[in-house]
């Protein structure tokens, strides 16, 4: 690859393939502190190495996200995540029970960590996760470093599922996207976070749903009360698509673009069939097809708020606000 493509063109990106050549080209990018986007079971993240300020600071720059929003760690497993947090009986049991996978640990952070202060947002505790994506899994650990990596999108849009919408949000302003093709579940990790005294809370709701998170803890969570920052996808104006939408719509005006779901048809549908699964998959490629849509609205049909239905209002709600 000679030099001018490095950076891609001004138009957008360098695309990667998702094999090993492309890994080996992100790895090195990486390893300069650069941002490369990549496929993982949830959203593409955008990738940077997590110990290093002025890489961080490139995330933030790119994104046009708020300093005080921390940055979920990818690690390649969970030895590496003991290096950088502290792990008690309940955090081991989370790990062992849904890593690799879509659930994000926030843990007390371990002195001396390798972790630059703008990850944590001068925090004392890290959101980690150990992603099940088989490109994302290639990249970190032939990096052989901890990848800070939030969606790969302007701060407060709408997520990506696709190496095109990478590249339609961020443009030149990423290094490179690996095109691993559409991202299965489609939504961001579930994030909790363990409290002394056995408490837990869920930070951001996602694919693996309390009740999974119950059982492996024997108790309920807390409410979230807390309105500190301390995870990703909390604050409140999130996943929006630049204009205004409706939720709960069983009929669209004639000036909205329609999410449908079940029966509600809409223009499209997040499944047909009303399937939870299906929709959650469909959700962040919909909201961008209602954003690229002619109408100046958009109108979301009902979605049940059972199992990962909660974690699809949530994100509409936050798109809606």
């Amino acid at each position: 690859m000679d030099h001018s493509s490095e950076h891609g063109p001004a138009s957008g990106p360098t695309l990667l393939p998702a094999d090993s050549v492309g890994v080996g080209e992100a790895v090195r990018l990486l390893r300069e502190g650069k941002l490369v986007a990549v496929p993982t079971e949830t959203v593409y993240g955008l990738a940077a190495r997590a110990d290093r300020d002025e890489s961080v600071a490139a995330i933030y720059r790119t994104k046009g996200r708020p300093s005080f929003n921390p940055l979920i760690v990818h690690v390649a497993d969970l030895p590496s995540a003991r290096r950088l947090a502290e792990f008690d009986d309940r955090a081991l049991r989370l790990a062992e029970r849904f890593w690799p996978g879509a659930l994000t640990l926030v843990l007390p952070l371990r002195p001396g960590a390798p972790i630059a202060p703008a990850v944590t947002a001068g925090l004392p505790t890290v959101a980690l996760r150990c992603p099940a994506h088989p490109v994302m899994r290639a990249v970190i650990g032939k990096a052989g470093l901890p990848l800070a990596a939030p969606s790969a999108n302007r701060s407060g849009g709408v997520s990506p599922t696709s190496a095109a919408h990478v590249a339609a949000s961020l443009g030149a302003n990423v290094d490179a996207v690996i095109d691993g093709g559409v991202c299965e579940a489609g939504l961001e990790s579930t994030i909790v976070a363990l409290r002394d005294g056995g408490r837990w809370q869920i930070l951001r709701p996602g694919p693996v749903t309390e009740a999974r998170i119950s059982e492996v803890l024997g108790c309920a969570s807390d409410a979230v009360t807390s309105q500190a920052i301390e995870a990703p996808g909390q604050l409140a104006s999130h996943y929006a698509p630049g204009k205004p939408v409706r939720l709960g719509a069983v009929t669209a005006e004639a000036d909205e673009f329609h999410i449908g779901f079940g029966s509600v048809a809409g223009d499209a549908t997040l499944s047909a069939s009303g399937d939870l699964t299906e929709a959650a998959s469909r959700l962040y490629a919909l909201l961008h097809e209602g954003a690229a849509s002619p109408r100046p609205r958009i109108a979301v049909a009902p979605v049940p708020e059972e199992g990962i239905g909660a974690a699809i209002n949530d994100r509409l709600r936050r798109a809606a606000s």
